[in-house]
Formats: structure tokens, sequence, C-alpha cells
């Protein structure tokens, strides 16, 4: 896909499935169980064990259209590992523009991580597609209220430990999508392969982000 395709697609589909384990036993049935309850956009952070090689297996293992992106990308260095793993998204906590300008580089999509409006505008004016709120279960959906009546060309995404009601929040304050982690990454039951929980809370955000398109399609 060109960088624009991969964009439209990463937009349109809404929901990031974050996974960030303690081990790597289980990931990629983990990965499998989460995208057959409709997440089929994916971030594997780099600090799971081995992370580059989990990526290239996650890539390998899941179907085409499955999008597999790099979390907890921190310079330029470890962003051009990621893309030669395979990651077609470099996601970070914090903002280096060397990282945007290697994924722009390679037609590859950006979310760095900001915390203030300051932060937020710089990375956007910086070149990234989408700027991660980061942690923005601190902030909470108000911030995103205040953040993009100056600043309504912003894509603003929230990541972290959201709960069902916070992501809600997220959306119906104009959110471009969730990221979700802490949800979907029990280590514990990954490793184990006790992955119907896991599975079951996945179908319960792709529901909630389906709710909310429909409903604004029907308000448009």
């Amino acid at each position: 896909m060109s960088h624009d395709e991969l964009l439209r697609a990463v937009l349109d589909r809404g929901l990031v499935a974050i996974l960030r384990t303690p081990t790597n036993a289980g990931i990629v049935e983990a990965a499998h169980a989460i995208h057959e309850a409709g997440i089929s956009l994916f971030e594997i952070t780099l600090t799971i064990p081995d992370a580059l090689n989990v990526i290239r297996t996650v890539r390998r293992a899941l179907p085409a259209n499955v999008i597999v992106g790099a979390g907890t990308v921190l310079d330029e260095a470890t962003a051009r590992l990621a893309l030669d793993a395979g990651a077609e998204i470099l996601v970070s906590p914090t903002f280096d523009p060397a990282v945007v300008q290697t994924a722009r580089r390679f037609g590859k999509i950006s979310v760095p991580g900001a915390f203030t409006p300051t932060e937020i505008l710089t990375a956007w004016d910086c070149g990234a597609d989408i700027v991660k709120v980061f942690p923005a279960e601190v902030l909470g959906p108000r911030f995103f209220d205040s953040v993009r009546r100056p600043m309504p060309q912003v894509r603003l995404i929230p990541t972290g430990n959201l709960s069902l009601e916070m992501a809600e929040g997220f959306l119906h304050s104009g959110a471009v999508g969730i990221g979700i982690g802490g949800p979907l990454s029990d280590g514990a039951a990954i490793a184990a392969g006790k992955l119907d929980g896991i599975q079951a809370t996945a179908r319960q955000y792709v529901e909630l982000v389906r709710r909310h398109r429909a409903g604004a399609a029907t308000c448009r």
C-alpha cells in the first residue's frame, strides 16, 4: 500500500490492539484470537523479548490485510530495525523528529506520543500522521475536547489502559481511533493460552467502535 492508502486503512479500522507482555509466549495465538474478534490492526511493543522476531512472526501468521506496527520506538536506529522487521506503523510514547522522518521516508505511518498541547502541535507540524496522547487515562476525554477546539486539524488517538467507558468518551471527543493495551495484554493469560476472556473483551471494543461510527454516520 502507498502511504495514503495505509493511513486510510488505519483510520478506517480505528481500533489498535496493543500487545505488551513480559514474555513472548503465546503472542501469536493471542493475535489470532484478537483478530477473530474483529481487530485487524496491531501494535507489538518493542519491550517484548525478541520483539522484532515477534513482529515478523505475527506478520506472517495473520492474513495479508492485517496491519502490524511497532510500539515503543524511541530512536531512529530502532525505527529502521522495526521497519526492516515488517512494521508498517511506528508508535512512540514520546516525540523524536528522526523517528517521524524515518517513517515518512519509507512511506509508513508515524504515531509519536505527546502529553501537552505544545508537544502535540510540534509533533503534528513535524509530519506525524496521528499524535498519540499518552498516558491518555491521566488526561481524560475532556482534554481532547479542549485541544481540538483550537487545533481541529490534528488527528489524536488515546492509548493505554482504557476502560470501555473511557474509550467511548474519547471517541465522542473526536479521537480518530482507540489504542487498547491493558485489557488485551494480560500476560499471564496469554502465556497460559487462556484467551477466551481476551477475545471477549476485544469483541466489546469492536462493538463500541462500530456503534459509535454508526451513530456518527446517522447524525450527518
